[in-house]
């Protein structure tokens, strides 16, 4: 990687490059390199803590091999590329310019786990260059890009995945058809949390002193490039190893752990929904640091299907509320233990006191486990959708759906008021939307 400045105007023409808007979604699809027979090669993007962790997850899996890594940071690509036997000085291979890794013809798909503000950008050049995406969770840092990704997703065929792994665990599809079944009659609402508590204040991740965009050789970080379009600002490691403490590239509690409520949610409902109206309220109750995210945050939505969602977490207090669906006739547990990333082996779906004989009646008991079965993997489900072009699990639209939500809320906080969804124009507002 040239390690010469270059400006952010020129940085960003660069990295706008795309594959004219005009061609069909069967020109995209030829675009991809390898057959359903065939090994997979892959590339990607970013490879910091949650980086790495899909890097090893993704080339312990059968027909896949990694053929390019990328990261402005020189000695966490370099670190990645050993990992998956590249050459670490093989600049094609390993590399801080992600558009390089989507020009190359061998490469079928890509897995991106940059800070949040890049998500959108990235994975809709990665499509519009005939790539399928594996997009770490949250799907985007707002509501507009969450649209844009799936408008592409839409226009080009790509298979995309958003790394929600948690919702292809089996409950939520358990949840869903006990729903569809009439077990719980109409739905009311549903509850969860994420919750996390320690002395150092969560996302206050190790910083490492010798690195910077003044630092030679392994310890060079390209700190230009790494901002993208978020606000121009002087050298910071607290901002670039403490990310999510940061307006400017995350949402904080909201897009770093919501998701894993939101996404599993839109699940056992019916069917995906935007929601209706958001409200965010929190605060920096504890951690007193250099955040600006709050440390204890949460989100009450209403959806147009008269039901709502209450959420709350804080990182100063590790005490979950269990994780339910509640009905007018029943009541679905899902997570008892309340940590929506963790896998329970059945759920229970409970009648209600003033509907217990007509739930007997119909189901043969006042309560019923139904047990959770194993399925594919987060990851295999991708890889298989690559090969067979079906919809991956955490697909571009009901990622987008939970991404409303969760986005709204953040900026409900930030605004200090309720917004609005909608639907027919899909923007955020701030009055109810007149009916159509």
């Amino acid at each position: 990687m040239k390690q010469e400045k270059s400006s952010r105007r020129d940085f960003m023409k660069k990295t706008g490059l795309g594959i004219a808007a005009g061609l069909a979604a069967a020109d995209y699809q030829a675009l991809s390199a390898a057959s359903a027979s065939e090994t997979l090669n892959l590339g990607i993007i970013g490879v910091g803590g949650r980086g790495s962790a899909l890097l090893d997850w993704a080339r312990k899996k059968d027909g896949v091999k990694f053929v390019a890594v990328c990261d402005v940071y020189v000695k966490r690509r370099k670190r990645a590329a050993g990992k998956v036997d590249l050459d670490p000085e093989n600049e094609r291979d390993c590399t801080g310019d992600y558009m390089e890794v989507l020009k190359r013809s061998d490469v079928d798909a890509v897995i991106v786990a940059t800070p949040d503000h890049w998500h959108a950008r990235i994975a809709i050049d990665a499509m519009n260059h005939g790539k399928d995406v594996y997009l770490e969770k949250p799907m985007t840092k707002t509501v507009d890009e969450a649209r844009q990704v799936w408008e592409t997703v839409k226009k080009t065929g790509r298979v995309l995945q958003v790394g929600s792994q948690t919702t292809s665990s089996d409950q939520w599809w358990k949840a869903k058809k006990a729903i569809q079944d009439g077990m719980i009659g109409k739905l009311i609402m549903s509850q969860g949390s994420y919750h996390r508590n320690s002395k150092e204040g969560e996302w206050n991740w190790s910083i490492d002193p010798n690195a910077g965009p003044k630092a030679s050789g392994d310890d060079f970080i390209d700190w230009e490039t790494w901002l993208g379009t978020a606000p121009k600002r002087d050298w910071d490691p607290d901002r670039f190893f403490r990310f999510r403490k940061f307006w400017d590239y995350s949402g904080g509690i909201a897009t770093d752990l919501f998701y894993h409520v939101m996404a599993p949610l839109n699940i056992c409902w019916p069917e995906p929904q935007f929601p209706y109206k958001v409200f965010g309220s929190g605060g920096t109750y504890v951690f007193k640091d250099t955040r600006e995210v709050p440390d204890t945050f949460a989100l009450m939505a209403e959806y147009p299907g008269e039901h709502q969602v209450v959420l709350s977490s804080s990182m100063a207090n590790d005490s979950h509320i269990p994780g339910l669906i509640r009905g007018h006739e029943g009541t679905i547990m899902m997570v008892p233990h309340g940590q929506f990333e963790g896998h329970v082996d059945h759920i229970t779906v409970t009648a209600q006191r003033t509907f217990e004989k007509k739930f007997e009646e119909a189901f043969g008991s006042k309560e019923i486990r139904l047990d959770c079965e194993s399925r594919q993997d987060h990851m295999d489900n991708f890889l298989s959708c690559v090969r067979n072009r079906e919809k991956p699990v955490l697909d571009a639209e009901t990622a987008f759906k939970a991404m409303a939500t969760i986005a709204m809320s953040v900026e409900s906080y930030r605004q200090g008021k309720v917004l609005y969804f909608d639907e027919e124009k899909l923007r955020v507002i701030d009055h109810p939307p007149k009916k159509s």
